[in-house]
């Protein structure tokens, strides 16, 4: 067996998913289906298949530390986290991680995977990429169909040249992008159709072959990124200088519908993509009637409705409802008629364009050292949980407007305030002054949980100089603490 490596894709905001899923979390660190997350799922599909080694990801900045936590939490050691500059679609994303791998292993397979999908069978999935093994030996850029069971007009299709057979693979036709209601039922009762997962086996060095025959234009800037990419802890990010200037393309337009070395392996395994609150209903047991029911909710006579609480506290209850979507998180709830799940997407464009905070914004605000939610939020004051995992820091910082008061509920703190360094346990509490130098730390081998109290005349976030950062948070373009 050659060395497979995954590519783990790891962008996206996934709106449809609004509002558990926003810009700053989006949907593939959500647990939406099962007790881990998408990307969790998605990092372990493979772990443990012969001559698999240790994934790729790629990310951008604002996700690196959330990527690095949860693989940590399934015991996945990366082979490399690249850090994309700017967003630039799955097509140059794609070329960096090819350029990547074959410099130190020319020979290598690269397994290119979203991380917001839904595979619940890891052995099937397996199975169905060792089918394909072969054929990307050979040079071929091997994809991986879904078989349809609805007329979906949310996906990509494929064609083939004869009914798919489970196990073999097979020459694309051509690839359709999103076709209307009446295509979709036409290429549905067909039969030589399968749905485009955006999954892809081959050589790295076959890759990057059909870029440089059809879309030669990446190519240079894409490998000067990482040529000169840099160490930033355990990341490395690509150069920003050759990044700005690559072009925006999905690798669908850029490669797989121009290049004639396709073909198609029809995946044996169950796949949503998870893409709407229909789906996630769907993908968990919505299709045998009644309710889905998720966190803290009491459903009576309700059918056809996903119901899910995301607060800690605060019970959901649905009395005699229909084909409803009803989503309540601390800041925002959705209810929607569950057949206009794909609008959840254009509520999210009128939220941003009225400059709506929740739009973007996740009320849990997560940070390499742990996270931070607001609790209370008026004229002059703020009151904040911050929990602080072990061993870790926040930057040592001072603020221009605000000043701080911390009262620990649980755990031992170590503080600093100007020279001063103490320890506070339970109950305790400290003063941080106005425009003080200050830092909270936690060296014990338990999170630490406190409660902060802002006042002052202004209490947004880019109100922090920052001095020392163990996390070297330089390069972040907005604020962190």
């Amino acid at each position: 067996m050659p060395e497979i490596f995954p590519v783990l894709l790891c962008g996206g905001s996934g709106t449809r998913l609004w509002p558990v899923s926003r810009k700053s979390f989006p949907k593939q660190f959500v647990p939406l289906a099962g007790q881990g997350t998408l990307f969790q799922a998605a990092a372990g599909r493979m772990q443990g298949a012969e001559g698999v080694k240790c994934p790729l990801v790629l990310t951008n900045s604002d996700f690196r530390f959330i990527v690095a936590e949860q693989l940590a939490a399934e015991g996945i050691r990366p082979s490399a986290i690249l850090i994309e500059p700017a967003a630039k679609n799955t097509g140059p994303a794609i070329l960096a991680a090819a350029l990547q791998l074959v410099a130190e292993h020319p020979e290598a397979l690269m397994l290119v995977m979203p991380t917001d999908h839904s595979i619940p069978d890891a052995e099937a999935f397996r199975a169905t990429v060792a089918a394909g093994v072969p054929r990307a030996e050979a040079g071929q850029i091997v994809t991986f169909g879904i078989r349809p069971d609805r007329p979906e007009t949310g996906y990509g299709w494929i064609e083939l040249g004869a009914a798919p057979v489970d196990g073999q693979a097979q020459k694309v036709a051509r690839f359709v992008e999103k076709p209307a209601l009446e295509a979709a039922q036409a290429m549905l009762a067909e039969g030589r159709y399968l749905w485009n997962a955006g999954i892809f086996l081959m050589q790295a060095k076959a890759l990057i072959a059909a870029f440089e025959a059809h879309a030669a234009d990446l190519v240079a800037p894409v490998a000067q990124a990482v040529g000169e990419a840099r160490k930033d802890l355990d990341f490395l990010r690509l150069a920003e200088a050759p990044w700005e200037g690559v072009r925006d393309i999905s690798v669908d337009y850029a490669v797989m519908e121009k290049a004639a070395n396709i073909e198609v392996v029809p995946l044996g395994a169950a796949w949503s993509d998870l893409g709407d609150w229909n789906a996630v209903w769907r993908e968990n047991g919505g299709a045998a009637g009644g309710a889905v029911t998720q966190g803290p909710v009491t459903a009576i006579d309700c059918e056809g409705t996903l119901l899910r609480s995301e607060v800690e506290g605060q019970h959901v209850v649905g009395i005699g409802l229909t084909d409803l979507v009803v989503v309540a998180m601390p800041d925002a709830v959705l209810v929607a008629d569950r057949s206009r799940s794909q609008d959840v997407k254009t509520a999210v464009a009128q939220l941003k364009a009225r400059s709506v905070r929740q739009a973007e914004v996740f009320p849990r605000d997560h940070r390499p050292w742990g996270w931070f939610e607001t609790l209370a939020l008026a004229d002059r004051f703020q009151v904040k949980r911050i929990v602080v995992k072990p061993g870790a820091a926040l930057s040592l910082q001072s603020h221009v407007h605000r000043a701080e008061h911390w009262i620990v509920v649980s755990g031992t703190a170590q503080v600093t305030v100007g020279e001063e360094v103490r320890l506070l346990s339970e109950n305790q509490s400290v003063y941080v002054p106005l425009g003080a130098i200050h830092r909270l730390a936690n060296p014990g081998k338990v999170p630490v949980v406190l409660i902060e109290v802002q006042t002052g005349a202004y209490l947004g976030e880019d109100d922090i100089i920052r001095y020392e950062d163990i996390y070297a948070r330089g390069d972040e373009k907005g604020p962190a603490r």
